[in-house]
């Protein structure tokens, strides 16, 4: 894939929220017919999981509603990854702090809450993570990251639609 834009979906051990945003996202460009246009990944804030599939709850949760996850697998974010992805997205305000330490100060302004996306939300909210809840915990963060990549669709839509530079 040739993209113009890079996006990165981070939680914790992704294995529950950023995998199923990722999976929602790409979907969602699909939809949109920018598929070729915005690569989409995930990545965890630490190594609990890494080669490890999503949590099963969170791959039946995302199946019933047409998104399969079962293909990806949990990976470390990276120093580099300031660097390649242009959008940095975590899931709740703990996960934008460890990416502010890790990130060079210049690359700072690519990281985003991805419910700052949302236009029905206040900014600040975070994605909760439903790994010790109950399964209608997954069923929640589907709804919010559903919302949220609606709004986050259209911003990589003008945002693609800018002349370079």
């Amino acid at each position: 894939m040739n993209a113009t834009l890079r996006v990165l979906m981070v939680c914790t051990g992704n294995i529950c929220r950023s995998p199923t945003a990722e999976g929602v996202l790409r979907r969602k460009l699909t939809d949109a017919g920018l598929q070729n246009q915005v690569e989409v990944a995930s990545a965890g804030t630490v190594d609990y999981h890494v080669g490890s599939p999503p949590d099963h709850r969170a791959q039946q949760s995302a199946l019933r509603r047409g998104y399969d996850l079962s293909r990806q697998r949990a990976r470390l974010l990276r120093v580099e990854d300031f660097e390649r992805f242009d959008l940095l997205v975590a899931m709740d305000t703990d996960h934008v702090g460890r990416m502010v330490e890790m990130c060079p100060a210049p690359l700072v302004g690519r990281i985003r809450l991805l419910m700052d996306s949302s236009s029905r939300r206040p900014r600040g909210m975070g994605v909760p993570d439903p790994y010790y809840g109950a399964p209608a915990g997954f069923e929640r963060v589907l709804d919010l990251i559903e919302e949220a990549c609606d709004g986050l669709v259209k911003e990589l839509q003008a945002r693609l639609r800018q002349p370079p530079g």
